[in-house]
């Protein structure tokens, strides 16, 4: 992407405050350290509502108007992380528990970027399987099975109120917290 095409990569989410934040942070970093996975470092912990995608700069306010609109229609919930899961054979995560609200705030981010934005829905194979990475694409197939042999019984149960969503912005190495839209409070 050239600098001069005026466009930056955006992507929306829920990220957990510390200090959840920092503990899965931690985890993180424990995959980087022990399997050598540092792709999962280059944003904060979340879940993802819209997979990222190009958007004009000059344009953002567009994008900020739609998601303060959708915050404040949404109530604030809570989600619970239950234990690890994993995409065969490159990422683990944490998994989301089942959530009527997290299913309909999807829903309502995937039809505004569609109606609002006339971006075409990314084709996402797997359908909306809502986690939180800690080991990402680039963990070797060998480490993966490894580090997977180590978290697949281990216990991990948090719980955080989603308050907000959050526009994620790259700066051409990372996912920078762009703006928060708070929800109906």
């Amino acid at each position: 992407m050239s600098k001069t095409d005026n466009h930056s990569l955006y992507f929306i989410a829920l990220v957990p405050e510390d200090p959840l934040r920092t503990e899965i942070t931690e985890l993180k970093n424990w995959m980087f350290e022990h399997f050598n996975s540092k792709g999962a470092l280059r944003s904060p912990p979340h879940i993802t509502l819209h997979m990222p995608f190009k958007w004009k700069s000059d344009n953002e306010h567009l994008l900020e108007q739609s998601l303060s609109q959708l915050g404040a229609n949404i109530s604030p919930f809570t989600l619970n992380i239950k234990h690890y899961g994993c995409f065969e054979p490159r990422v683990i995560y944490l998994n989301i528990k089942e959530s009527n609200a997290l299913t309909l705030l999807k829903k309502a981010v995937m039809e505004v970027s569609r109606k609002e934005w006339k971006l075409i829905p990314p084709k996402d194979l797997r359908g909306f399987h809502p986690h939180i990475t800690i080991g990402f694409r680039d963990l070797k197939k060998p480490l993966f099975y490894k580090a997977w042999e180590e978290v697949k019984s281990k216990t991990f149960e948090e719980s955080f109120e989603v308050k907000t969503l959050v526009l994620l912005k790259h700066n051409g190495k990372t996912w920078d917290e762009y703006k928060k839209f708070a929800c109906l409070q």
